[in-house]
């Protein structure tokens, strides 16, 4: 990248005391303000009188406070009391605005004048620290400077850090700390295809009636206890032509012992099947000649089937390089970096390839939904069938299949195609330091293309910009199971471990994160739930696709519209809902009054652009329903809280 090309850092902390005076200096008399720990949680390291910097802000104007490192996140508390106002943004139950857990945290910079140096555990920490920049996989950043700590505070913190942030073993990963008492509150029709029942649900829902389609395939228990395949789940859909015996055999000659699964099937009978490659050991191809026929004759005009091979344009080693590109565009280092970027944005946006391989992936999807739509069964093919597999397949059945653009189908997707199918989430997000495993954000760049769907079918989609954002930070919060283990079998073992079980807690238990007024944020005002069983026609071209602002730039405050941006139509939409639902109680209920009936929440009126992630106080107010609810609005208020009247 250009930037990379000249000297370019300027160091927030070479001020010499009397340069100080301009910076917001508060000494650390907390009080009520003390860390707040999770049943579980132990603070570890602290440091005080540490300045914090606002992201590509302003290089004088720090807040000083105490910084702290427990067994799950880094903190920074401060005597700055908001004074009890209100703050417009998501709040989280488990971790502060100015917290990161160690789970998000990517790359620690050690800072010596105008130079930085990358930190990796067991690297030498000098005895006196004067500043660190640390950037989290969520294109967080943060900058701290410990000129004014008593001595030895910086250095034990950073050690400390260092050593806790990257965990060489799974058990040290704050899920295993955690020992809050849970109460599961996940919607039911989420499904974890952990038994029988969950795959029998979904293989008949798809079935449809199809009763060719049902005497096609089978469910195998051939897996189970996971003999034959460490990643698959217990449980797989096969042809029925193929017995339990047969397929053990055929499993030993592909990668990670991953024959031909079922994922999906049409009205037509058209079958989504993943599977890995034969091991690279293993020459003649009978066995893989034997299953493709075993599909081929599942069919129920017995077609070919299309092959589509995943790995040959874009692979895991490319997604990770274009990734770290993409960082180092969207996680600017301060004012001077951010300003010499803007100047070349589109090239250094077009040299990351990021675009290209969202672009990539939606091209495959439509060619599988294309093939599957004409009735020919589709077979995705890559290395183990654990990356690129999860990613077009679940877009294939996105676009394909109506149920999965609601919340709750949604979520059962990533459970069945992700969770279940064996994507390793520990090593592609990088919970775990370990030399063979390969980092690499596939999961984000599948999150990226569902965004780029919501963009172009804005009322198919039940949930919102703001839900995928909320879960790619969910990934990295290590209290949750759902993306901290690289298969079931991984999940099984240390759930029933007998020493120690660890408590296996849902992402998709969302009240354990957020009120329900942030939860009802989740959900699109513009959903229409008229069933569409047409498959979507995306648009794949990199001329037709966006750059995910919302996910790649909500840090960077100078890049925030005040008042403004895309979510002003979603929170319009609301207003507008609102009025649906009042007009249609008055109507069901005659004259009287629903305003007993409901339950309201305050809506922000003056939102930014990347609202609920800013950081801004919160201004006007409304009371409304954000959802399925309905409320009384005088007129008056409507007009005077107009988005048209509402002040720059």
């Amino acid at each position: 990248m250009e930037n990379r090309s000249c000297n370019n850092f300027i160091s927030y902390v070479g001020f010499e005391e009397h340069e100080m005076q301009n910076i917001q200096m508060r000494r650390d008399s907390l009080g009520d303000n003390k860390i707040k720990l999770l049943p579980g949680e132990v603070l570890i390291a602290e440091a005080q009188n540490v300045l914090m910097f606002s992201p590509v802000g302003d290089l004088k104007q720090g807040i000083s406070g105490t910084l702290s490192v427990t067994n799950f996140k880094l903190t920074f508390i401060t005597s700055d009391d908001p004074n009890g106002e209100e703050i417009n943004r998501q709040q989280n139950h488990l971790y502060g605005y100015t917290d990161s857990c160690l789970s998000n945290i990517d790359e620690i910079y050690l800072i010596t004048g105008d130079k930085k140096r990358k930190l990796v555990p067991g690297s030498t920490i000098p005895s006196k620290i004067k500043g660190i920049f640390i950037v989290c996989k969520n294109f967080r950043t943060w900058s701290f400077s410990f000129k004014f700590s008593p001595v030895g505070h910086g250095k034990s913190l950073l050690a400390t850090l260092l050593h806790h942030a990257f965990p060489s073993r799974h058990q040290l990963l704050f899920a295993y700390d955690f020992t809050e008492v849970y109460y599961s509150s996940i919607d039911k029709n989420v499904k974890f295809f952990r038994d029988l029942t969950d795959w029998r649900v979904e293989f008949d829902r798809t079935a449809q009636g199809n009763d060719l389609l049902r005497r096609s395939w089978r469910l195998s228990s051939a897996n189970v206890a996971f003999q034959m395949s460490p990643s698959l789940p217990q449980y797989i859909i096969v042809p029925v032509s193929v017995t339990d015996s047969q397929l053990t055999v055929a499993a030993a000659h592909f990668q990670d012992g991953r024959p031909p699964v079922w994922s999906w099937s049409n009205s037509r009978g058209a079958a989504l099947v993943k599977m890995s490659e034969l091991m690279p050991t293993i020459t003649e191809r009978t066995q893989e000649n034997i299953m493709l026929e075993n599909i081929r004759k599942s069919h129920p005009q017995k077609l070919a089937m299309a092959v589509l091979e995943l790995n040959k344009d874009i692979t895991v080693k490319s997604i990770a390089s274009s990734f770290t590109k993409l960082v180092g565009l969207c996680s600017p280092e301060n004012i001077r970096q951010f300003w010499t970027q803007d100047n070349n944005f589109y090239s250094l946006l077009e040299n990351s390839k990021w675009l290209k391989c969202i672009s990539y992936c939606l091209q495959k999807s439509v060619e599988a939904s294309d093939h599957l739509n004409s009735g020919t069964s589709v077979i995705l093919q890559e290395g183990s069938g654990r990356d690129l597999c999860c990613v077009i397949s679940s877009l294939v059945q996105l676009i394909s299949d109506p149920y999965f653009r609601t919340i709750s189908g949604f979520q059962t997707l990533i459970q069945k195609e992700w969770v279940a199918a064996g994507h390793p989430f520990c090593d592609r997000l990088g919970h775990i330091v370990k030399l063979n495993s390969e980092k690499s954000p596939i999961f984000l760049v599948y999150l990226d293309c569902v965004w780029q769907l919501t963009q172009q079918f804005p009322s198919k989609f039940e949930f919102t910009e703001t839900y995928i954002t909320t879960l790619w930070d969910a990934a990295h919060v290590s209290v949750f199971d759902t993306f901290i283990f690289n298969c079931e079998k991984d999940r099984v073992f240390a759930a029933t471990d007998p020493n120690s079980p660890l408590v296996l807690r849902s992402a998709w238990d969302w009240r354990e994160q957020f009120t329900d007024q942030d939860i009802l944020l989740f959900h699109n005002p513009l959903y229409s739930k008229e069933p569409d069983k047409n498959p979507l026609k995306p648009q794949h071209s990199i001329s037709c696709l966006e750059l995910w602002s919302q996910c790649y730039f909500r840090w960077i405050p100078p890049l925030e519209i005040h008042n403004g941006g895309k979510n002003h139509v979603e929170l319009f939409s609301r207003l507008l809902q609102n009025d649906i639902n009042q007009l249609r109680v008055t109507t069901n209920d005659g004259c009287t009054s629903p305003v007993d009936k409901v339950t309201t929440y305050l809506v922000q009126m003056n939102i930014d652009s990347f609202y609920p992630f800013g950081n801004k106080k919160s201004g006007n107010t409304v009371s409304t329903p954000i959802m399925n609810s309905s409320a009384i609005m005088s007129e008056s208020l409507m007009d005077a809280q107009s988005l048209l009247t509402a002040p720059d």
